[in-house]
């Protein structure tokens, strides 16, 4: 069954304006199913007689290559990187004719510095795994758009998720495929989906031959340091410790491929404006496109993270990062991270489009809710006003079950409450 996504509102609007649309993102996470309910041809270039007959088309005319009913739907479109420029220059050509077009791509193809950005033709989305709310785990009873927008808007809900159902929902991640599945049976799949990665596909991605061991090793202290700013010579100690010692310039090449692959996704960090003069960490937060994956990478079972509720934590933050970044999307928005020289850290700060922001701190139980809320709080009093707009709302999310406004006018939402 069929589960609808938050992008698809996104990829409707922008098939109404604009003549092509890329949606890229992770393998495995639904692409070409959402693509296909809005594609009236699909050409899958991952089949190989497919892909072989589309190599002919686009060493001999575009008539036969962009032959169909739009809108066309090339599936893996990298796989033909001269794909773009056609249909870009098709897009040209039939000026005010949109939604011809829908490239979808789980890997960034070579580089190619002829290639045109296809600006103003052909607009990028961004597709992840499901977000809780999506695969109906989080019950939606509190919505970030109207705590932007709402100004008379009341928080409350009740969570379904104890702790344990959020241990397995980080190890099950938010694969499509495997969503209603027994859990046993679902961290199977994605095993799977993880071992082509590593054996298959960081090869593929971009032509260069590399070691399976290694990538796995190099995941593996990925994951060890996943939600942190930990800097990547701290990593190739750590690798080294292991017996996996590499150098820098090979550490960033498999980095670089799994960026390219989607499935690290890292966290930049928000400079605002702010009362005194601070220096900010410019450092990357390190993060998965999926928690799943971390998981995989380090071997760590649900039994496993729910005996360590420490390295549990890690992991939660993940997931809600996950989360926070597809409802943003919907939005209009990024989610960023903030911490400065005198350690005041906050785990999220998701910027709208327009400006507008709000800050996030991330904590699975409520015995930390108090520092927390400190540390919004501490956050906003820094924050130059007459520069930049206050924040539209300070909150918490956490592992538990009761949203609420505290006294102090930060919000307590349990992730198995909200939605976009």
């Amino acid at each position: 069954m069929y589960l609808p996504r938050l992008i698809e509102t996104l990829i409707e609007k922008k098939l109404s304006y604009i003549g092509a649309i890329q949606i890229e993102g992770p393998k495995w996470c639904g692409k070409s199913t959402t693509a296909t309910r809005y594609a009236k041809t699909v050409v899958k270039l991952q089949n190989p007689i497919v892909f072989k007959r589309y190599q002919v088309f686009a060493s001999t005319g575009i008539q036969d290559l962009l032959h169909g009913e739009k809108p066309i739907l090339f599936d893996e479109w990298q796989k033909i990187p001269e794909l773009w420029d056609f249909i870009r220059l098709d897009v040209d050509e039939k000026q005010g004719n949109p939604g011809q077009y829908i490239l979808t791509g789980s890997a960034k193809p070579m580089e190619d510095s002829g290639r045109h950005s296809g600006a103003g033709r052909i607009a990028k989305i961004v597709m992840r795994p499901m977000s809780l709310y999506e695969s109906k785990d989080s019950t939606g009873q509190v919505s970030l758009d109207r705590l932007f927008n709402d100004l008379t808007y009341k928080v409350r809900g009740e969570s379904k998720l104890t702790i344990v159902d959020q241990v397995n929902l980080v190890c099950r991640g938010g694969w499509p495929g495997v969503i209603g599945l027994p859990l046993t049976q679902a961290i199977s799949y994605v095993n799977d989906y993880f071992q082509a990665l590593v054996n298959i596909d960081i090869i593929d991605v971009d032509g260069v031959k590399r070691n399976s061991n290694r990538a796995k090793a190099i995941l593996r202290t990925y994951a060890r340091n996943i939600s942190t700013l930990t800097d990547y010579q701290t990593m190739l100690r750590d690798l080294e410790n292991i017996g996996e010692g590499v150098d820098k310039t090979t550490l960033a090449s498999y980095l670089s491929a799994f960026e390219k692959l989607f499935i690290i996704e890292n966290l930049d960090a928000w400079t605002p404006k702010l009362r005194s003069a601070t220096r900010i960490r410019m450092s990357q937060k390190k993060q998965f496109v999926d928690p799943s994956i971390a998981a995989l990478a380090l071997g760590a079972t649900p039994i496993d993270l729910g005996n360590d509720m420490e390295t549990f934590g890690f992991f939660f933050e993940s997931m809600v990062i996950r989360d926070l970044r597809v409802y943003l999307d919907r939005l209009g928005g990024t989610v960023f991270h903030y911490r400065d020289k005198n350690n005041l850290e906050v785990d999220c700060i998701l910027k709208l489009n327009d400006d507008r922001w709000a800050a996030v701190e991330v904590k699975v139980g409520g015995n930390q809710l108090d520092e927390a809320a400190a540390n919004l709080l501490k956050l906003k009093e820094k924050i130059d006003v007459e520069h930049m707009k206050e924040p539209s709302f300070l909150m918490i999310v956490y592992g538990g079950v009761t949203a609420y406004r505290r006294a102090d006018g930060v919000y307590v939402v349990p992730i198995g409450c909200l939605k976009d």
